[in-house]
């Protein structure tokens, strides 16, 4: 099984240098890694990193990155692995992935049960990180939870299953919601889950993202567009999207370091203004 990991990133060369590092401590390495960039200052360093990665360049926009790694490696892999740049791994995620796939052959794609998300305290270092690893306590058997989408930040899929599908590159820049997307209409095609076999440290470090302002457009935009593609359950996508703006309404009195609460709310404001004009496009942040 030729399994292969592809990261997406913009503007942290540094992190994304050190993620890659870390793969090289995977107990079942990796066949390839692909780095899916925009410029050679986004991946400076990168040709030094352990684990020879390829780099591809091209167009800006999460989903264009990762369709040009799908492109690149539709005859060469068997399963695609999916971090975020600020994802870190297991040792053992890899050969636990590779397990999972070999006794279920109706599977299609898995999803690691995160041990700690730094998007919902601020971030974690990659110290912070290999200590929460190291820490982890190991469930025997793994515990396996049926999953009607996929956590981008961390997700695996397999390659026969998926294709012709790719991301929708209408969901532009970050992409806000194109795990959802994507993975709603892979799951239609066979069985999906989260392992707890399957599992690392999102970082969720700040730096190279999306402002504040196009974020809260998308949280209003991208929701409406998917619920209209039929990508995106309406009752997830109605609690997410209230979730968000009330968060966003009432933290945007006093908000947290580095999080632009009140740029989100205006983006918020914005779509919500769109959708009631009939002009609500995900596309719009472009313009922002």
């Amino acid at each position: 099984m030729r399994i292969f990991v592809v990261i997406a990133t913009i503007g942290r060369a540094e992190l994304v240098c050190r993620t890659i590092d870390f793969l090289a401590e995977q107990s079942r390495p990796a066949d390839g890694i692909v780095v899916s960039s925009v410029t050679p200052q986004d991946v400076a360093g990168v040709d030094q990193a352990r684990g020879a990665p390829e780099v591809l360049f091209g167009e800006k926009g999460l989903c264009r990155q990762r369709n040009r790694a799908l492109d690149a490696l539709q005859d060469r892999a068997d399963v695609i692995v999916f971090f975020d740049d600020d994802f870190i791994p297991a040792p053992d995620y890899l050969a636990n992935v590779e397990a999972l796939f070999r006794v279920n052959p109706k599977l299609v794609g898995i999803t690691g049960d995160l041990l700690a998300d730094g998007v919902l305290r601020g971030g974690y270092s990659i110290e912070e990180a290999r200590a929460i690893i190291a820490g982890r306590e190991h469930t025997c058997p793994p515990a396996i939870t049926e999953r009607h989408e996929l956590y981008g930040c961390n997700m695996a899929i397999r390659v026969s299953a998926a294709d012709g599908l790719r991301f929708d590159e209408n969901l532009p820049l970050y992409g806000w919601q194109e795990d959802v997307d994507f993975t709603n209409r892979l799951g239609r095609r066979g069985r999906m889950i989260a392992a707890s076999s399957v599992t690392g440290v999102h970082l969720g470090v700040s730096g190279g993202r999306t402002s504040g302002k196009r974020l809260g457009y998308s949280q209003v935009a991208n929701i409406i567009y998917l619920k209209r593609k039929g990508t995106m359950r309406a009752d997830f996508g109605n609690r997410m999207m209230s979730k968000n703006l009330f968060a966003n309404a009432l933290r945007s009195v006093k908000p947290e370091p580095l999080v632009d609460r009140r740029g989100r709310l205006l983006g918020n404001v914005l779509a919500v203004a769109d959708c009631l004009r009939g002009r609500v496009d995900p596309r719009k942040i472009l313009e922002m």
